[in-house]
């Protein structure tokens, strides 16, 4: 069944009195945390704030009882700013919510063609470009409030806008910059004193009411929205069916976007819970959610990787606690919105560096630039292209650049040494082997297509063994895609307890695999040049 929602199969098979609890807790805790984020993507994205929580609100709701995800908190997100803006500059916010409600529509339509396994088609150095790309470019809208300028109208291209910074770099308002500074500080060290209460939150309750209190001269979102709504009313977006052809291409990026980012956070979420969601599902849900959201006022949505990481962290494991975290969002929304005018536009600027930080994935980048020169040139030309272009062009070029080089290194394959000694007997009798040693063979190179489908046979082959030996024989290469699954897989087998041999590595390999610390997980002494040999030592072990 293509569209199964987790909460209905959870409902089913019951839920416990204490996870309930343990959900509401989570969820009251995520909806805290995604307040100052839904302002502060609405602000940027060029809307007004209340479009950023009724986001959260509607689309959080609908993709939580609809969605293939246990813990997926939906609503804005960071990905969607520098896209949404240019759509607003271009169509107006009836051609945004046009658009939305068309790029909802293709999400549907994807997943009911069973195109949720999209992402595994996306390497991962061009997940890690376009993402640190985004960053950048969201980093840089910043500055203008981060530092107090008065500048009337940034301009669109990345170059002429710090041109435009650097030219009124003697109108900083200290006050806003110490403001930044200050909300930058709380966010990132308010964890020390509380780990349950986010810094963000923290960060702009206190400074807020201090500026208010003591009349700061600092721009607030009252200076730019004289009125914030504290109500969700249904309406009608306008348009001319005669254009509606305009909004295919902006609904198609909305699409796209939404679906590598909500089953990217979904995998994620897998990760970190030992689950499996369902894409399919996952996407039919993200559509519904864009589909109803625009007639209640609200922008585009997805799975929040940053939200949803929150939710487990606080023992959220059902839908449940995004459920709550929607119902948290709309009291807030009911009874605290004017409060929300006095939010200073430093406050925002300085939790979106921050979160702008936490996507740059700066440790994936500098690991891919260390690894192969495949991987460099898609992660250098996708992080390039989405900066100074627009992301668009970045994951076309990124896709086709993947696709070219992989050609490439298959062409090459014929190159690399298979290292497989003469006293190799190559036993294929696996039944022989002792109770507890299961046995799998990679049947070829790991690269961006096939890792997560070889991690998860990896995975189910090893999580009930005591020992798993992996032959490795016809892994002629292994891209940064495939290196990121089999970290994370071998990990997890270690940490359930089982304990990885290896047999048949060849000499490019081993050297990528030590590069990026996979042969001390496993443990040099666990990796053979034999399958024999491996054999053996899975036997010594059992044996002792």
């Amino acid at each position: 069944m293509v569209f199964k929602p987790k909460l209905l199969t959870l409902l089913k098979n019951g839920i416990s009195k204490e996870q309930i609890i343990k959900d509401i807790i989570a969820g009251s805790i995520v909806g805290v945390v995604a307040l100052p984020l839904a302002i502060a993507f609405a602000v940027a994205s060029g809307v007004s704030p209340e479009k950023g929580i009724i986001t959260a609100i509607v689309a959080g709701l609908i993709i939580s009882i609809f969605g293939g995800s246990r813990v997926q908190i939906g609503g804005p997100t960071g990905a969607f700013i520098i896209i949404l803006y240019g759509i607003i500059q271009q169509y107006g916010i009836d051609g945004l919510l046009i658009s939305t409600i068309m790029a909802g529509i293709i999400l549907v339509i994807f997943g009911f063609l069973k195109l949720g396994n999209l992402l595994k088609y996306f390497p991962h150095p061009l997940i890690v470009g376009f993402t640190s790309g985004i960053a950048v470019v969201i980093f840089s809208t910043q500055i203008k409030d981060a530092f107090g300028f008065n500048i009337d109208k940034l301009p669109a291209d990345f170059f002429d806008k710090w041109q435009v910074y650097f030219e009124h770099i003697n109108d900083i308002n200290y006050y806003a910059l110490g403001i930044t500074i200050a909300t930058i500080f709380i966010t990132l060290n308010f964890k020390k004193i509380n780990s349950k209460i986010p810094g963000s939150f923290v960060a702009l309750i206190v400074l807020t009411l201090i500026v208010t209190l003591f009349n700061i001269p600092v721009t607030t979102i009252e200076t730019f929205f004289e009125t914030i709504p504290n109500d969700i009313t249904f309406s009608l977006p306008h348009f001319e069916l005669s254009n509606i052809t305009t909004y295919i291409v902006p609904a198609l990026v909305i699409a796209l976007l939404g679906s590598v980012e909500s089953l990217l956070s979904a995998v994620v979420a897998d990760g970190m819970i030992g689950g499996a969601h369902r894409s399919n599902t996952e996407l039919v849900a993200q559509g519904l959610a864009n589909i109803m959201t625009p007639f209640f006022g609200g922008i585009p949505a997805t799975g929040a990787i940053a939200r949803t990481a929150t939710n487990i962290e606080n023992g959220g494991r059902t839908p449940i606690a995004g459920i709550v975290h929607s119902i948290t969002l709309l009291l807030i929304m009911l009874f605290f919105m004017n409060f929300a005018k006095h939010i200073p536009m430093s406050v925002l600027a300085g939790i979106l560096i921050v979160v702008a930080f936490n996507m740059s994935e700066y440790k994936s980048f500098i690991s891919i630039l260390k690894g192969s020169p495949y991987d460099y040139i898609v992660l250098v030309s996708t992080f390039v292209l989405t900066v100074v272009i627009d992301l668009t062009v970045a994951i076309e070029v990124g896709v086709v650049l993947s696709a070219l080089l992989f050609m490439k290194r298959m062409a090459d394959v014929d190159k690399h040494e298979i290292i497989v000694s003469s006293d190799d007997d190559d036993i294929e009798n696996y039944e022989k082997l002792p109770k507890g040693i299961a046995v799998y063979e990679i049947g070829g190179p790991l690269f961006f297509a096939s890792a997560k489908q070889y991690a998860e046979l990896i995975k189910e082959r090893g999580v009930s063994a005591k020992i798993l030996i992996l032959r490795m024989r016809h892994v002629s290469f292994i891209d940064a895609t495939a290196i990121h699954n089999f970290y994370t897989t071998i990990k997890l087998l270690k940490d359930n307890g089982t304990i990885v041999i290896t047999s048949g590595t060849n000499n490019e390999v081993f050297k990528v695999l030590k590069k990026h610390n996979i042969v001390s997980l496993i443990g040099e002494q666990n990796m053979h040049r034999t399958f024999a040999r491996a054999v053996n030592h899975a036997k010594s072990m059992v044996n002792h």
